[in-house]
């Protein structure tokens, strides 16, 4: 047909679209919005609520104390792992001692190790009845004077002894990737290792060491029961002391919206000790940072050291609990067929997998929805559904019960009898819906980095083959991002067990978890019975530290450790 032809031809011409591929899909940008705006209700329901009420009876009482005291646990929690955190990546990167290799992967397991599991283990061990202070009491007599266990220093000891490892695994990650240009430069200008250290390496490292100490200050601020054992009241215990001891429900929010508070601080602290400054490795094929051989004396007193931290993070703790559940096995077989104990461990794995298989699901759509909706409004949603991981979970179990509370309202007011009251404390939605909150942004990161390997040349192609969006998530994006699909539902599956003050502020009447169990046994000094429980929860942890572990050991390859 001549061109003349076509353009007197009357009948109507299919119009090409010029959308351009993976753009303007408004129900996949939408699914994304929407899941932005789930996992923000709670954190924005606890904010208007406990700003709402401060005219209403005032803040709660003993709130300045609790504040002080949440304060100087997190700066001591800070300044111990970042002595033992730092000083032993330091010490396994510089120097070349016995066991060296060993223990360069070893010391991430104290992370394998809950702070509440190693608080009852030392406070049995270190107690008034503990053996310490009997054999000291037998030897020096009764009057002997012994530090107090119960104590602040003593949580601030126990969590530095289970959260140094992200400084650990940080700082080790900055001074491995050090450029070796930087460090031979140095050396050349006359300084020596320590100064090379302090006046170039350290500087380096400090946005690494930055974002070591936040994870630990978050993870600090987050804990409930080890500092409940040491009788420690911060103000994270405060929410849940109040909102299940009075009731008080504003107190509560008021107490949540400080915690709040306090997450934020930390992150805007990381980036202060951050600064302006930005540091960038040019690369370079000098030798670096060579390890120091140790002998003699001094080799074995640096692996002494690094044992040192091991055995008190990991191995005496794992140790202990075998010894307890030996003998209680051993005491009353009976125990093992405990039915308490199989129906709280399937209660923990049911909600744990749920969890998990609903964080990698809608992971997945959110990954799918930012290919195929694009935008800076979508990807920023996107990026707004991981806000949940740094709030801890005392905030989002209160905002939890607010936004169910509100959507109760809605029903009545709807005409629905009943509404979501039954569901919030009759069921274990709260629970799920919470731990969706709490962990989808680990699972958002393990799926959206296997996203980020598949090229947008892929995705347009399959688009203009015709294929839709749901059959390129099928046949093109999950079976090239099942990898990190798969690491999503462990680090959620693992997480969602070892989670404690979620369940115990929305957990249904005789609804228990293996975490709560150990809780509760342990707080009534029941240390025997909580050994197998324990080691279950320890056993569980150990796998996503199996994958930190393989990481550190790549890092240290020949001539990436400087070995």
């Amino acid at each position: 047909m001549s061109e003349a032809a076509v353009l007197a031809d009357p009948r109507p011409r299919p119009r090409r679209s010029r959308r351009a591929p993976g753009t303007g899909r408004p129900a996949w940008s939408a699914l994304v919005v929407l899941a932005a705006v789930l996992v923000t209700t709670p954190v924005l329901a606890v904010v208007v609520d406990g700003l709402g009420s401060l005219g209403e009876g005032g803040l709660p009482r003993g709130i300045g104390q609790m504040v002080l005291t949440t304060l100087v646990l997190m700066l001591g929690v800070g300044a111990g792992t970042l002595v033992v955190g730092g000083g032993l990546a330091w010490l396994v990167t510089a120097y070349r001692f016995p066991l060296r290799d060993a223990l360069v992967w070893l010391l991430v397991l104290p992370l394998a190790m809950p702070g509440y599991i190693l608080g009852f283990v030392f406070l049995s061990v270190f107690d008034v009845a503990g053996p310490v202070q009997s054999g000291l009491r037998a030897a020096l007599g009764a009057d002997v004077w012994v530090p107090e266990v119960r104590s602040l220093p003593g949580a601030i000891l126990v969590l530095s002894l289970t959260l140094y490892p992200y400084v650990y695994l940080l700082a080790r990650a900055a001074l491995v990737e050090q450029a070796a240009g930087t460090y031979d430069a140095a050396r050349t200008l006359g300084a020596g290792r320590t100064r090379a250290l302090w006046r170039v390496l350290l500087p380096l490292a400090r946005p690494s060491l930055a974002a070591g100490l936040s994870l630990v200050m978050m993870e600090t601020l987050t804990d409930f029961a080890t500092v409940q054992y040491f009788n420690v009241n911060t103000v994270s215990v405060g929410v849940y002391l109040v909102w299940k001891g009075t009731f008080d429900f504003h107190s509560a929010t008021q107490l949540a919206v400080l915690v709040l508070l306090f997450a934020v601080a930390v992150l805007a602290g990381e980036r202060a000790f951050r600064g302006r400054a930005r540091f960038h490795q040019r690369g370079g094929r000098g030798q670096g940072l060579q390890p120091e051989r140790l002998t003699g004396w001094r080799g074995w007193g640096a692996t002494l050291l690094g044992a040192a931290a091991l055995a008190a993070g990991f191995l005496v703790p794992v140790l202990q609990l075998l010894v307890w559940a030996v003998g209680e096995a051993v005491g009353d077989p009976a125990s093992l067929a405990d039915p308490r104990f199989v129906q709280y461990l399937v209660n923990s794995a049911v909600v744990a997998a749920v969890a998990a298989a609903a964080c990698a699901a809608l992971s997945l759509a959110i990954g799918h929805g930012v290919r195929m909706g694009g935008g800076r409004l979508v990807t920023s949603a996107a990026q707004l559904t991981t806000f949940g991981y740094a709030v801890p979970g005392a905030v989002v179990g209160i905002g939890v019960l607010i936004a169910f509370a509100g959507l109760d309202a809605l029903l009545e007011r709807a005409g629905v009898p009943g509404g979501t009251g039954l569901l919030v404390t009759g069921s274990v939605l709260g629970i799920l819906y919470a731990y969706v909150v709490r962990f989808l942004a680990p699972a958002y990161q393990a799926v959206d980095a296997s996203f980020a390997k598949i090229s947008p040349t892929l995705t347009w192609s399959a688009l203009s083959l015709g294929a839709g969006p749901l059959r390129i998530l099928a046949r093109v994006h999950l079976p090239l991002v099942r990898p990190g699909a798969a690491v999503a539902l462990v680090l959620v599956l693992i997480d969602a067990v070892k989670e404690l003050p979620i369940v115990l502020l929305l957990r249904p009447f005789g609804f228990t978890t293996v975490s709560v169990w150990v809780y509760e046994l342990a707080r009534e000094n029941f240390w025997e019975k909580a050994a197998l429980p324990a080691l279950v929860i320890v056993a569980a942890a150990v796998v996503p530290v199996f994958f930190l572990v393989r990481q550190a050991r790549a890092a240290d390859l020949p001539g990436k450790a400087g070995r």
